[in-house]
């Protein structure tokens, strides 16, 4: 009896040890020196990878946010040090990506086009905005290393589109407030649901938090709440085909041999002028128009005129997909990034297995963070690194974040907007990326203030080497002029 009290209590202990392991420190700092080599120049910079609290009304912990701060080490004055708080999105998706592909000073051991290689690693960003602005990386709760720490707490606390913008807001204003940055020029980045998120931040943290923000970046950006339900969505797609099946060169001579943008330029124009309105018509649309719809359709998109007709002009994007190449090799093109191919168990069906790109990516991504942390930020855990989290169900419900950026860009004569979308991304396209900015202030008041950039890769456009250069060189421009030169009053 004694031996089998002995052994249960050393089992407990044993049991307690591990969970106390696998618990996050709710409010807690690791602070590291390092160099990068940026344009040539050295670099000098702090990290600091950490949690800082959520609390409740009460002031009682309820959650805790992991963060990675870079923040560059030979400035003297921080108040005129651009400070950019960057979002992934999902929801539920790490900051990982931009983290350690896009802005930071670390990059990802990847080919030049972005396929996994190994040894799994990490190096130099050469074109990080470290040289120009401090990073923030955000992890929301149950991403990364955030956790719930109450978990009396309800979980709509934070899995919806409006109370993640609530409780992130008040987050960041106790990360400026303890770093000493409200005297810095803030930006806003987000990537996919990171744009719904930051559009509504940027409302937020100047109506309830009385933070200014003076620009904010949308990278391959979600529909913020902005209604194109019907033959606009439908027509929407055809310039996204038309890039995809320009990249696996299965268009016509006429077409293929023509610059993307050039191309793309005349899909839009057909895009609005034409099929736009012939999809408005719907069954009473002459057959004989229809049939000369779908044959244009056909010359853009590299899909056949009889498939297109029997999905009366409105094709899937999971169909195309899976539909583009079936009789070119029988492989499947991916959905967040159309350059990579998959294969499925057979070439029959109407969506593909699985999505292509996104495995690859996992593969690249997941051992290189955790290598990261540990051996190059010296942040010691046994928490999981959730490059995926449970925050399901999510409210999507009441999403104004478009209306919400429009009306703090109105509010903010400072503040700018740029959009950042690749050409290949087939699920948050760049051409509705377009139709989003074009609605984002139908006065047309704010257009100088609006900018877009696009780029010959996918969702993350960055992961292809000649884009990582050109889309961080963007930024530091969007940044610089979003700045106002000193004394320069905020009024119209």
């Amino acid at each position: 009896m004694k031996f089998n009290l002995i052994t249960l209590l050393l089992f407990l202990g044993a049991t307690i040890s591990f969970g106390q392991g696998r618990t996050l420190e709710p409010d807690h700092q690791v602070v590291t020196e390092h160099q990068v080599t940026i344009r040539g120049k050295s670099i000098p910079y702090n990290a600091t990878a950490g949690t800082q609290p959520v609390w409740n009304d009460k002031g009682e912990t309820i959650a805790s946010l992991f963060y990675t701060y870079y923040q560059r080490s030979d400035i003297k004055n921080q108040d005129t040090r651009p400070l950019v708080i960057s979002f992934n999105g999902g929801p539920g998706s790490a900051s990982v990506w931009m983290h350690l592909a896009y802005t930071g000073p670390k990059i990802l051991k990847i080919d030049d086009e972005g396929y996994p290689i190994q040894p799994y690693g990490v190096k130099d960003n050469p074109h990080s905005i470290l040289d120009e602005a401090d990073i923030v990386f955000v992890n929301p709760v149950n991403t990364g290393y955030s956790r719930i720490i109450d978990h009396e707490t309800k979980r709509e606390t934070f899995f919806g589109v409006n109370a993640d913008i609530k409780y992130l807001a008040e987050w960041i204003n106790t990360f400026v407030t303890r770093s000493n940055r409200w005297a810095s020029p803030k930006f806003l980045i987000g990537e996919s649901y990171g744009t719904t998120r930051v559009s509504g931040l940027a409302h937020e943290l100047q109506n309830s938090q009385w933070m200014f923000i003076n620009g904010v970046i949308l990278v391959s950006p979600t529909e913020l709440g902005i209604e194109r339900d019907g033959p606009v969505e439908a027509a929407n797609r055809l310039p996204y085909f038309a890039a995809a099946a320009w990249y696996h060169k299965v268009l016509t001579a006429e077409h293929q041999n023509k610059e993307l943008e050039i191309l793309l330029e005349e899909v839009e124009d057909f895009t609005i002028n034409e099929l736009l309105p012939a999809m408005a018509k719907g069954g009473f649309l002459p057959e004989d128009e229809k049939s000369a719809i779908a044959d244009k359709m056909a010359a853009y998109s590299g899909l056949s005129a009889h498939t297109i007709l029997q999905h009366n002009l409105d094709v899937p994007t999971s169909f195309f997909w899976k539909d583009l190449l079936r009789e070119k090799g029988g492989y499947t093109v991916g959905r967040l990034d159309s350059r990579y191919k998959g294969i499925d168990k057979q070439e029959a069906g109407v969506r593909p297995d699985y999505n292509s790109e996104l495995d690859s990516w996992l593969h690249s991504f997941t051992p290189a963070i955790n290598y990261y942390f540990k051996n190059h930020l010296n942040y010691q855990t046994e928490v999981k690194y959730n490059m995926f989290g449970p925050v399901n169900p999510w409210d999507r419900s009441r999403d104004r974040t478009g209306e919400q950026l429009r009306l703090a860009m109105a509010q903010n004569p400072y503040m700018k907007v740029m959009v950042q979308s690749g050409y290949f991304d087939g699920a948050t396209t760049y051409f509705e990326a377009k139709y989003t900015l074009w609605q984002l202030d139908p006065s047309g008041k704010m257009k100088d203030r609006l900018r877009f950039e696009g780029y010959h890769s996918g969702h993350m456009m960055y992961l292809r080497a000649e884009d990582l250069k050109s889309s961080n060189e963007h930024l530091k421009s969007f940044i610089k002029s979003a700045i106002p030169e000193f004394g320069t009053p905020a009024k119209y």
